[in-house]
């Protein structure tokens, strides 16, 4: 039996959602980084019409959002399937070793299970011993020979107008 719950982010999730981004940033060395607003939140994870650009998880001990797992639809070539994208994972540090964090990635594996959905994939930063070790305990395999690109900023621009 657990103490907390685990549950499908609402509109008044937002104000927690963006803090705990931000804490993310913050034990992940780029607090600068995190510029995302309540607004941006609220038209990407609940628009007026259409679908959800993404979707969020809460953790709720006591009445507080103390954790979430923000994720995306993904989809793979290979197999014709959909599955999640973990964008974020994050567990308020005096919150850890509860079992929230497990939780959390438990009901994604679950989402993919009960869609029929192929792949639960995230990437880890490598210096992150703590949450590499939490991932690989669970069954996780990290896919070494394959590298995660990115083009922002500036250089998103120069791409787009090449």
């Amino acid at each position: 039996m657990t103490d907390f719950e685990i549950r499908e982010a609402t509109p008044a999730d937002v104000p927690d959602l963006i803090r705990l981004v931000r804490e993310l940033a913050a034990y992940e060395r780029e607090p600068e980084a995190a510029t995302a607003t309540p607004a941006q939140f609220a038209t990407a994870l609940f628009p007026d019409d259409g679908d959800p650009t993404a979707y969020a998880l809460v953790a709720v001990r006591q009445g507080s959002v103390v954790g979430m797992a923000l994720w995306f639809r993904s989809f793979s070539t290979w197999t014709g399937q959909a599955g999640i994208w973990l964008e974020d994972l994050f567990v308020e540090p005096e919150q850890r070793g509860s079992g929230m964090g497990a939780a959390l990635l438990s009901r994604l594996a679950a989402i993919c299970v009960e869609r029929g959905w192929t792949r639960l994939e995230w990437t880890v930063l490598d210096w992150n011993t703590p949450s590499i070790e939490f991932y690989r305990s669970r069954g996780a395999t990290a896919l070494e020979e394959w590298t995660t690109h990115r083009v922002d900023g500036d250089a998103l621009r120069r791409l787009a107008d090449a």
